[in-house]
């Protein structure tokens, strides 16, 4: 017998070092080569790393929540004599990143059914499990199509879907419950909580609120989608908004911004890509618009679909995922009244939407009922001035009131 010690490889540009998100392997695990042995989060991405040889591990490197450098030892292997004894840096195939907020997912070999089993445990994602656990179902009784049979998020629905009652199965709470459940932050909710909280601890914010009156605007989404062919996606709110902040940012170009804190230096941008927050079942990730001021009304309802959704199923791509310069984020029929978004780091502006209700309103001393909408948008006050901001905000605000305008080329 060899002992075999692979170690960390880059697992991207630069990269100096990886954390572990989750273990698929343990001491005494026989494994085949391209078995996925273990998750690594990078600064963004989740990265699925393989075995790079057949064998029985004999040790793993770190714990869930661990950094571990480049060229550190991962996992060493007993393999058969005829493997050499060797140290190895680099990954023997290419990995690829998945399930995470920069890269989009690899393509898997395919593999026939078979239980989700690696040494008595389950192989899935953290996230499938949290699903399963909340809709009540057995991962045991799920048959994986992943690598070795791994559980994926296509198996999941296909065995709610032949199993009605699965998603409705609820524990009953027979006594008062008194645990507690401790979580490790690590992966993409660690990134998403380390970048939030210095976005709140470096940049001075500012919340600008004004409500909407959309009522021409909702005349003018439902008159257009009467239009479209049978099937066709509807329109929301969200391609009109991104047109008519492409007018008014080319008056407030301070708010199409980012700011380089190493050099001191404001970039502000001639192009608008847009970033459009997105919750997925991951967590919050921002997959981006490119040129936005480049975009028919068409053309712009598409792409925000398809990153968006891209983003939502592990799909997206590395530039997907990042380059934005200012950022838009709604929580759609869950809009609330108000709200106070926090600035995507490195920019200096975003726009938050909340939902649209009728309402009651007082139009040339009558009442009548119109369709309102606020807008809670946060500013860096560093670079941003209150009057701008708020400035800012009442020019969109004219624009959705009068959406012609929108498409008026001056």
């Amino acid at each position: 017998m060899s002992r075999y010690v692979f170690k960390l490889p880059d697992l991207g540009e630069g990269l100096v070092e990886a954390e572990v998100l989750q273990w698929y392997v343990k001491p005494g695990d026989d494994v085949s080569e391209d078995q996925p042995v273990v998750d690594m989060m990078t600064d963004k991405a989740s990265v699925e790393v393989p075995a790079p040889v057949s064998g029985r591990v004999i040790s793993i490197g770190g714990e869930p929540g661990d950094m571990l450098a480049v060229g550190s030892e991962l996992v060493v292997f007993e393999t058969d004599a005829s493997v050499a004894d060797e140290e190895i840096v680099a990954a023997p195939k290419p990995v690829a990143a998945k399930k995470d907020a920069v890269a989009a997912n690899p393509a898997v070999k395919e593999a026939g059914p078979a239980p989700a089993v690696n040494g008595g445990k389950i192989m899935t994602s953290p996230a499938i499990r949290r699903r399963a656990r909340e809709a009540g179902v057995d991962l045991s009784q799920v048959t994986g199509t992943g690598p070795r049979g791994r559980i994926q998020r296509s198996d999941l629905d296909a065995f709610m879907a032949d199993t009605p009652n699965a998603a409705s199965i609820q524990p009953v709470a027979q006594a008062a419950r008194t645990g507690t459940e401790e979580i490790k932050v690590i992966g993409l909710r660690r990134v998403i909580a380390e970048n939030l909280m210095a976005s709140k601890r470096n940049i001075p914010h500012f919340t600008y609120v004004e409500e909407v009156d959309v009522t021409d605007l909702e005349a003018l989404r439902v008159h257009l989608n009467k239009k479209l062919a049978p099937g066709a996606p509807s329109l929301t709110y969200m391609p009109f908004i991104a047109l008519a902040l492409v007018k008014v940012l080319q008056d407030f170009p301070q708010c199409n911004a980012l700011y380089d804190a190493e050099r001191g230096v404001i970039i502000r941008h001639h192009g608008i890509h847009l970033g459009v927050a997105t919750q997925t079942p991951d967590g919050l990730k921002v997959p981006v618009m490119r040129h936005t001021e480049a975009r028919s009304l068409s053309d712009a309802a598409a792409e925000i679909r398809r990153v968006t959704e891209a983003a939502r199923t592990n799909k997206a791509k590395k530039e997907e995922l990042s380059g934005s310069t200012i950022t838009i984020t709604s929580l759609g029929k869950l809009g609330g009244i108000t709200s106070t978004p926090i600035i995507n780091a490195p920019e200096v502006s975003i726009i938050g939407v909340n939902r649209a209700v009728d309402r009651p309103m007082v139009v040339d001393g009558n009442i009548t009922i119109r369709r309102m909408m606020n807008l809670s948008s946060s500013f860096d006050h560093r670079f941003v001035d209150g009057f701008d901001g708020a400035s800012m905000i009442q020019a969109l605000k004219e624009m959705l009131e009068h959406p012609a305008t929108i498409f008026i080329n001056d």
